[in-house]
């Protein structure tokens, strides 16, 4: 299609809506604004005119503008409650200062339609060029109430202190990413930003969800919003929870009830491992022969564990390590001493050992010696010595529960 034919006639051009669907209520909270274009008798999606680097930008903004008139007038006509999503990259809101689309946010405001309804969405590749000039735009169109969305995060990991900097109110994530990315990779990635968004307040919006997998992903890992293929296509009208693809509320339902399942047998696990430590207890004779009552344990956890060792409240290794290699378990006498206090909820954790005499599961995490992603029970022997059973990988991944 020829851009200029595409602006010379802008009534052939229509919205349609792709619905934001809520993972706390399971409803339509809004929807992202697309454009179509009547070539001959088929609609055709105005994607490649916006992407395309040739067409003028002042021709993208006449477009982008009329559409926007276009859905906001559809909303209020249809009493239609909700968020409207906008993309615009950086070189179109520049374009007059960004006075153009705050003037007709500004006119609308007047028949009805707030401002703080429109979330405009900016990729992270826009951070490139002119970031100061933008953000400036950007916290400007904030204290009217309109909401910011940054797109496709996580593409570029330098641009993170520039996403603090903006503060947005949603980070899109293309779930694309978890074919691309190697599945351990991505976690890393994932977790990045959900500490991220939790930092800055912000909510976690997938989008391009094309399968029940996706789905899962984005509910696992805290997505507030959903959107894609899945649940519901770009419509000329904009739909309702009714009119979704899938019923959400089950979904979600099978999710809980998996999560809960995998949850119970993971404390199985714990509790038992706490019964074995509480069997040989009485072996413990103190911190001269620590040692010795370690051997006793590897006995006892001789599949789960290719680790294990003790330290005393402060994060000494008051032990040798005792690894695993191959069937036999050797000293590693050589470790005695060493200080783990530095590690992250490692003081934390003994505490809480210490308080509650119980034993804790870690999160999962990459091993800095073996580079496999591992987890590690503790246990306390006394107030003043606690067990570090690290448990390997092979064994995790024979027991899913210990693998989320």
């Amino acid at each position: 299609m020829d851009p200029l034919d595409i602006v010379s006639h802008l009534h052939k051009i229509k919205p349609v809506y792709q619905p934001v669907i809520s993972a706390i209520k399971h409803d339509v909270i809004g929807y992202e604004v697309l454009g179509r274009f009547k070539h001959m008798e088929e609609w055709k999606s105005l994607g490649e005119f916006f992407h395309d680097g040739d067409v003028p930008e002042e021709f993208k903004v006449e477009v982008d503008q009329h559409l926007l008139q276009l859905a906001i007038s559809d909303m209020l006509a249809d009493n239609k409650e909700g968020y409207l999503f906008i993309n615009r990259n950086a070189k179109q809101l520049m374009i007059n200062d960004g006075e153009d689309l705050l003037e007709t946010l500004l006119l609308y405001k007047q028949k009805g339609f707030e401002m703080d309804r429109i979330v405009i969405e900016v990729t992270e590749h826009d951070f490139d060029e002119e970031f100061e000039e933008l953000n400036h735009l950007l916290l400007y169109y904030k204290t009217f109430g309109i909401q910011v969305a940054i797109d496709h995060v996580g593409a570029k990991s330098s641009n993170i202190d520039r996403i603090r900097q903006l503060e947005p109110h949603i980070l899109k994530i293309d779930t694309k990413s978890i074919r691309r990315h190697n599945s351990e990779g991505f976690q890393d990635i994932m977790y990045s930003l959900s500490m991220l968004a939790q930092r800055i307040g912000a909510a976690l919006l997938f989008e391009n969800i094309e399968d029940n997998f996706q789905l899962h992903f984005a509910w696992k890992h805290g997505g507030r919003y959903y959107q894609g293929f899945y649940l519901a296509k770009p419509d000329f009208d904009p739909l309702s929870k009714t009119d979704l693809s899938i019923n959400l509320t089950n979904k979600v339902a099978s999710y809980i009830q998996r999560e809960k399942s995998l949850i119970e047998q993971r404390l199985e696990l714990v509790s038992a491992w706490e019964n074995k430590v509480k069997e040989i207890l009485s072996k413990w004779e103190g911190p001269k022969k620590v040692d010795l009552f370690i051997d006793w344990v590897t006995s006892q956890f001789d599949n789960e564990s290719f680790r294990m060792f003790v330290c005393n409240s402060d994060g000494q290794q008051i032990s040798s390590n005792f690894r695993k290699h191959e069937k036999l378990w050797e000293l590693e006498p050589y470790k005695k001493g060493s200080n783990w206090a530095f590690r992250p909820y490692f003081l934390e954790n003994v505490m809480q050992m210490k308080t509650a005499g119980r034993g804790i599961l870690s999160d999962i995490y990459s091993d800095i010696e073996t580079k496999d992603m591992i987890r590690t029970f503790s246990f306390p022997l006394t107030d003043q010595h606690f067990l570090f059973i690290d448990l390997k990988y092979s064994y995790m991944y024979n027991h899913e529960c210990l693998l989320i």
